[in-house]
């Protein structure tokens, strides 16, 4: 009963500190600054394996039911109903399809096509993953790579994102540095932590990792 109570008062402890923007026990894919340009982090990340799936709607619609539709499949909504840990951050980007059929840079595609991920933890590899209930989520790898990171607070609206997006591709330009994809949304934090405590980033891949 003593272990019951204790778990109980854990399980509120945490719930409470993600209000003011404290993630006690979320894993994190590791990473190394390799330097700072302006305000922006140039990062190096390891390989990686995400969940993943497509949402044909706008972007904020896009990200709460790609939310939805990953967090039922890391709650047991899987073949062998294994309950799998929440990471951070959860991640949004244009669907690759729009993007090789469209001229876009930071927009929507017209066809309203976004990718929403979640990142496994690091215990699971492609092959012990459970297999999705659900066959619009798939299992990918993601290869590492160079990333520009810009981070800000706030609720992390459309425009918002937009914004930022940017400034970080601003930056990027005026420092002479190459992209190689389109920017992706990262983003830390429950719906109900306080806005100004929120962990946003945009981000967008230089290229792999050496």
């Amino acid at each position: 009963m003593l272990n019951k109570i204790t778990g109980a008062l854990g399980q509120v402890a945490e719930a409470a500190g993600t209000i003011v923007g404290i993630r006690h026990g979320t894993e994190e894919p590791p990473f190394t600054v390799e330097r700072r340009v302006d305000n922006v982090e140039i990062r190096r990340y390891g390989s990686r394996i995400a969940a993943e799936t497509t949402i044909d709607a706008d972007e904020e619609p896009a990200r709460n039911e790609g939310f939805r539709r990953l967090a039922r499949y890391i709650f047991g909504g899987n073949k062998s109903k294994t309950k799998i840990a929440m990471t951070a951050p959860v991640a949004q980007q244009q669907s690759e399809k729009i993007a090789m059929t469209a001229p876009v840079a930071t927009q929507r595609g017209a066809a309203g096509q976004w990718v929403v991920r979640f990142f496994m933890p690091s215990e699971y590899t492609l092959d012990t993953l459970p297999t999705p209930s659900d066959d619009r989520v798939r299992l990918v790898n993601v290869p590492a790579e160079r990333v520009a990171v810009l981070q800000f607070s706030g609720l992390p609206s459309p425009a918002a994102v937009a914004a930022h997006t940017d400034q970080l591709m601003a930056a990027l330009r005026a420092n002479s540095i190459d992209v190689q994809e389109e920017p992706v949304g990262w983003f830390y934090d429950p719906p109900w932590t306080i806005p100004f405590r929120r962990r946003n980033e945009v981000a967008v891949s230089l290229g792999a990792a050496d």
